[in-house]
């Protein structure tokens, strides 16, 4: 198995998890999203994904860029240590607070969106940071609400799940550009859970070979 990232991406963050949760070996092909204007965007890489976009993941015979249908094939393909619970209801729901976060908040406040407000749109690093801490709160108190009927030690009852794996990155990026968290004393509650799990440690952000 490769994976083709950047320590930084929340995507790629997300399959990293996926890959330690489930102690699937693979060998970590890093992708500089900002070096000389991005190696995502390099013709070698694109032959890879045409979208300019981490991650890739390969393996064998099969290659596949988004990061959800990343992790929900090695689900299906690879059965030790389950993801997504087995009942079609929970399942759903479990997969519902995953989207969430992975489909309505990191897509905005991801690299080329905010290259795109301070380059080609001017915007202020403050007026960045606004645009951020806006949709992180936006999103945030609407994941705090839903955990109040799902939580248990995670995101859904007590085993880590999809959601979880969506949580982690999202809570990152808030740590970094400063968003208070005092709201959501859930949702920082099953993070902090979260983070005594050695697959988590494993998969951070500093912790990759390509961190800066």
């Amino acid at each position: 198995m490769k994976l083709y990232g950047y320590w930084r991406s929340s995507a790629s963050f997300r399959v990293r998890l996926a890959l330690y949760l489930k102690k699937l070996p693979f060998d970590y092909q890093p992708v500089h999203l900002v070096k000389d204007g991005g190696e995502q965007h390099t013709p070698e890489y694109k032959k890879l994904n045409p979208a300019s976009l981490v991650p890739t993941f390969v393996d064998d015979d099969v290659t596949l860029n988004q990061s959800l249908a990343i992790i929900e094939y090695l689900d299906e393909r690879y059965a030790q240590r389950p993801l997504l619970p087995s009942d079609p209801v929970d399942r759903a729901k479990a997969r519902a607070l995953a989207y969430d976060l992975a489909c309505e908040l990191q897509p905005i406040t991801n690299l080329r969106v905010l290259q795109y407000l301070t380059g080609t749109l001017n915007c202020s690093d403050e007026q960045r940071n606004d645009w951020i801490h806006h949709w992180v709160h936006t999103a945030f108190t609407a994941f705090e609400q839903r955990l109040t009927e799902t939580a248990g030690e995670y995101c859904y009852g007590d085993s880590v799940t999809l959601a979880d794996i969506c949580l982690l990155p999202q809570v990152y990026n808030a740590q970094r550009f400063k968003v208070p968290l005092d709201d959501y004393p859930t949702l920082t509650a099953v993070n902090d859970r979260l983070q005594q799990l050695q697959a988590v440690q494993q998969a951070r952000p500093e912790n990759q070979p390509d961190a800066q």
